[in-house]
């Protein structure tokens, strides 16, 4: 048997990245205005040991560090997880000069309606996403709290330098409720070795992220309770093999550019013209999904609301049955 439809989860990939530049308080903020389940922060570490939002610990391509004069000797060249990197390097700075950078939009070549906020927005610690989450689920008329689905970006490199990512990561979590059971929280990463090590120190859902084969779900299921895919990996049978091995499918990441929609979805031929978005969600929600990252937090909503109402009334209601997932959605 199949999950409850109703529980299918829509996480803000970067906030709502596709509408402001990643990983800033507005894309995240925005997110939760346009109804997302969750939103999504990758965490990297600054030099005095600060969790900040960025997709990766190199910031020249997502801040206007390359604008600093007094920062252009910092940077370097290193090798990260095995890839040679050159850039600037979170690591590099303590918090008080990292915010004196301002973000950009990664994607202008695609996503020119951004640009006009670059240089808008400071790049957030992961207290002051936290403190974002814990205005919001203070308004009023709000039935759910927001969830928070951190990706620990290069724990080992991190940890390398003294500065594991882990610890603090609880620890935030903890200090603004999040950290039981129950919580809506999804703790994600690439790194098996990482996730293991969280399995000893939490008992939040955790996810295995992959992206060009799905292994060995019976080994995956002893550290993890979510596969988090690439979408060229979710085929249907793929989706209900990891439910046989009883653990969720979370599925990243959908875009409304042509540039990343197969070609039958596409709006003409400009990459960075909006396609059919709605119809790729929909395809995957068919495979039995339980979840997605979408960088159009509102299209991802209205989508998978519809696919809800349209489909929900031909499934028997829930049981108390434990369902493949649903000891994971926290909700």
């Amino acid at each position: 048997m199949s999950k409850p439809l109703s529980e299918v989860t829509v996480i803000a990939h970067r906030g709502a990245s596709g509408e402001r530049p990643e990983h800033t308080i507005e894309s995240y903020r925005l997110a939760i205005e346009e109804g997302a389940d969750y939103i999504e922060p990758d965490l990297v570490m600054t030099r005095d040991g600060v969790l900040i939002a960025r997709h990766e610990n190199e910031i020249g391509g997502t801040t206007d560090v390359a604008q600093h004069p007094e920062f252009a000797s910092r940077r370097r060249t290193q090798i990260i997880d095995g890839e040679s990197m050159t850039g600037w390097f979170t690591e590099d700075f303590s918090l008080s000069e990292i915010k004196r950078l301002r973000a950009r939009e990664r994607l202008g070549n695609l996503r020119p309606q951004n640009l006009p906020f670059d240089g808008r927005f400071s790049v957030p610690t992961f207290d002051e996403i936290m403190r974002l989450v814990q205005t919001a689920n203070g308004r009023p008329g709000r039935n759910r709290p927001v969830g928070v689905y951190p990706e620990t970006k290069h724990p080992a490199h991190f940890s390398g330098l003294g500065l594991p990512l882990e610890l603090a990561l609880l620890d935030t979590l903890r200090r603004h409720g999040y950290s039981e059971p129950g919580c809506p929280v999804f703790i994600q990463s690439f790194d098996a070795r990482n996730l293991r090590q969280l399995r000893g120190m939490t008992k939040l859902p955790l996810v295995q992220l992959l992206e060009h084969e799905i292994g060995d779900l019976s080994d995956i299921a002893r550290h993890a309770d979510v596969i988090g895919i690439a979408k060229t990996l979710a085929s249907v049978e793929a989706v209900a093999a990891a439910h046989a091995a009883n653990l969720g499918v979370h599925v990243w990441t959908f875009r409304a550019e042509n540039e990343f929609l197969p070609e039958d979805l596409r709006t003409g031929t400009d990459p960075a013209a909006h396609g059919n978005l709605e119809a790729e969600i929909q395809r995957y929600l068919k495979r039995g999904i339980d979840g997605f990252f979408v960088d159009f937090p509102a299209v991802g909503v209205r989508v998978r609301d519809a696919y809800i109402s349209a489909v929900q009334p031909l499934h028997q209601p829930p049981t108390e049955t434990a369902l493949p997932g649903n000891k994971l959605q926290g909700r």
